[in-house]
């Protein structure tokens, strides 16, 4: 689970990543370059919090010995089209060219169609292109 712990690391990970996620992300206004450490900490207590609630649920990736994130997962309610859930994710630019976006996404699509009770999800960005997710009812 996505804390207010993971702060220190977690602003790491979005800051030294800010135009990779400003393009996996484009129809959202995060992150800015002026993303202060005290935002990122509301932004991660408010993940805790719907966590806590089983609302939707938002997840660190981290290194093998937990020094670092590597990125996030995040699963959220949807009434959009006949989807049930919407899942994005997203891991920081130095893992990149270790291929770890693509492991991340098959080991979340293997994992959700296993353990989550989900009929059908979303995955914006991935296999369906945000212009189209946008447009959708």
């Amino acid at each position: 689970m996505l804390t207010v712990n993971d702060v220190v690391k977690d602003y790491d990970a979005v800051m030294t990543s800010i135009d990779h996620l400003q393009k996996m992300f484009p129809v959202s206004s995060w992150p800015t370059k002026d993303l202060t450490f005290e935002q990122d900490l509301i932004d991660l207590g408010w993940h805790q919090k719907e966590f806590q609630m089983r609302s939707s649920f938002a997840y660190t990736v981290v290194s093998l010995d937990e020094s670092e994130v590597l990125g996030c997962l995040y699963i959220n309610p949807t009434t959009k089209g006949d989807y049930d859930a919407r899942i994005t994710m997203w891991i920081r630019t130095s893992m990149l060219d270790k291929g770890l976006d693509d492991i991340l996404f098959n080991t979340v699509k293997e994992w959700i169609e296993k353990d989550w009770p989900f009929k059908k999800v979303a995955y914006p960005g991935r296999e369906i292109a945000w212009e189209d997710w946008k447009s959708l009812n």
